[in-house]
Parts: C-alpha cells; structure tokens; sequence
C-alpha cells in the first residue's frame, strides 16, 4: 500500500509550537503526522501546506515565509527519510530512492495581498499548489465560509452556499499566472461562484485537494454532484477529507468523533458521480481536531481494509490511495524545473 495525501497542516503545527518554545519537529511530534507516522501508514508523497490564518496575523507574507524557512529546515535535517518534490519525476526518483516526497503547497492566497511577484517568489521556493482562499475573502476571491461573518448568530452558517462571490479581477490573473507557471490551483475553501470561475477561465486539470461531497454531508466546503462532475471531465482530483463535521452533519450539543464508514459513503459516491478517475486522499491531518477511528497517519491501513470490506477491489483502492493524485501530479507537474525556479 502506497499513499499520497493532498493536505496536511503539520509544518504550519510545529512552527506555531517551535514559536511556543517546542523543541518537536518532522522527526517524531504528538501531532497527526510526522516521519515515523508516515512511513507505518505507507506514504509516498505527502504534501505540507503552508497554512496562515489571516484573522490571526498582521504579517502573513512574514509568516508564510517563515514556514517555508522552518519546512526547508525540517526537511535538510531528515535528508536520508525525505525529499522535496517539484515534479512528478522527483516523486518517482525518491520512491526508487526509498525516501518519502514532500510536496510544498500554501493553503491561503491572502498570504500574497494580491502581489503576482509574492506568487512567482512562492512558486520559487518550491510552492506547487495553492489553496486560493482559506475562510476569509482576500484579493484573490471569496471563501465557502466566511470566519467572521457566517458564524456570527446564523447556526446553519454551513450550509449557505455562495453563487455570488466569486474570484475578483485580480484573481482571474492570479489563476492565469498559477496556470502558466505550473502552480496547481486548489479550490478547497473556495465559493461556489468562485468554483465555477476557475472552470471557466482555465483549461488545465485543477484540484479540490481537501474536500468531500456536499450529497453526503451539507456543508458548503464539500463539492455539489456538478461540482466532482466538472472537476473529473477537467482531469482534476479530489482528496477526501477526514474532518468528522465534512463527513456526516453531526447531532446538535454532541461532539462529532468522525467514522470510517461515513468515509466509505463518501468515496462511493464520489466515484458514482465522477468515475473512479478523480478521488484521493486529503486528510487534513493537523488541521482537524481529529477523527476518532483514524488518530493519525498511521492509521491510513485500517482504511484501506474498512474500504475493501466495503466492496472496493484492489485497483479502485490503489487509485484512491496514491495512483489518481499521482496520475494528476503527472500531467500537471510533469517535466517542472527540478531547481526552485520560476519558469519563463
């Protein structure tokens, strides 16, 4: 069994806790994902998002920066277990190797306050995906849900989707950019009108790197059966998300744990709507409270057997688990700088 995980929050995790005083890096931590976690669950690429929460900082440029200093660090000190990816041929080069790939993505365009030259420096230090907003709007477009807003009094703040607000006209040309670059674009956390603005101004496969399906569970950061239409006809993946409220509307006043079984309903239903072709992982590990039946990384082989018990054959799990993400990873990074550089 092989993985390859679109999102973690794990980097971003360490460097607020290294700034506490913490001493616990990539090596071993009590987090979700570290390197000892990862190879027990079976990874071969997982990508590291840079995440900033904009309502929490009045430097996220620094702060972005920051993490990818920290990550870089984490990264040299655990050479002979890790390796940056900045193509697909990386991924395969440090799978004959025998070391995990990292892949270096930025969840929160705002981190860039609308600077294309901020974009291409990212883009440089190794970023290949960016997640366009996070829950705040910023100069890029508009969240599924807003912080602030969507929170203040409306208890059903999660189910009120957004066909209004979409990307901005700087946001088109950062899509434009991102596209011309090589810099996947991730629509996780974005509007549904801002969903339907990449499809149409972009032609390559794009990805919804942590998000399920909105059939199955109603909030708004889960795609519509349209939406993982559009997304497979594109080429484009989507990474299951182990967040317990994404993945079955929990009870009011009871703590929503999380279930594997609501997992297996939402892959079998993605794969319903859009073919086999355009499911994955994207955990969210470190960005989630938790899941009770999947603590952490290393749990990701109770999920494939809780899968195949469900019906699904060795094929369908293999593209799951690693082979969809890889076979997006392969027509979208393929042939990509091996050196951190912006392609002219």
């Amino acid at each position: 069994m092989k993985v390859a995980d679109m999102h973690c929050d794990t980097i971003s995790e360490l460097y607020k806790k290294r700034k506490q005083g913490s001493k616990e890096g990539l090596l071993a931590n009590g987090g979700h994902v570290d390197l000892g976690k990862l190879k027990a669950g079976g990874s071969w690429v997982q990508n590291f998002a840079l995440y900033v929460n904009l309502g929490e900082t009045d430097s996220p440029w620094e702060d972005v920066l920051g993490m990818a200093d920290f990550y870089e660090e984490e990264l040299k000190k655990n050479e002979e277990a890790v390796a940056p990816a900045y193509c697909y041929e990386d991924m395969e080069k440090n799978d004959k190797d025998g070391k995990i790939s990292a892949l270096l993505t930025v969840e929160e365009g705002g981190v860039c306050e609308g600077s294309l030259a901020r974009l291409r420096h990212l883009y440089s230090r190794g970023v290949r995906m960016m997640t366009l907003t996070w829950n705040y709007p910023n100069e890029i477009g508009y969240p599924a849900i807003h912080a602030q807003k969507d929170r203040a009094g409306d208890m059903f703040f999660y189910k009120r989707a957004d066909r209004e607000h979409g990307l901005t006209e700087r946001g088109e040309e950062f899509v434009a950019e991102m596209e011309r670059m090589g810099m996947i674009i991730d629509v996780s956390h974005l509007s549904d009108a801002g969903f339907y603005d990449v499809l149409r101004l972009t032609k390559k496969p794009f990805a919804a790197s942590h998000s399920n399906a909105r059939a199955i569970s109603p909030w708004v950061r889960n795609l519509t059966d349209d939406m993982i239409k559009k997304l497979a006809e594109r080429g484009g993946v989507m990474g299951l998300n182990f967040c317990p409220d994404f993945l079955e509307e929990g009870l009011p006043g009871e703590k929503n744990t999380g279930s594997i079984a609501a997992i297996v309903r939402h892959a079998k239903h993605i794969i319903n709507v859009g073919g086999a072709e355009c499911i994955g992982l994207g955990s969210d590990f470190d960005g989630i409270e938790g899941h009770g039946e999947l603590p952490d990384f290393s749990y990701m082989p109770k999920l494939w057997d809780a899968l195949q018990k469900s019906g699904f054959g060795e094929g369908e799990l293999e593209k799951i688990f690693s082979k969809n993400v890889l076979r997006f990873y392969k027509e979208t990074l393929s042939g990509k700088p091996l050196q951190n550089q912006i392609p002219r």
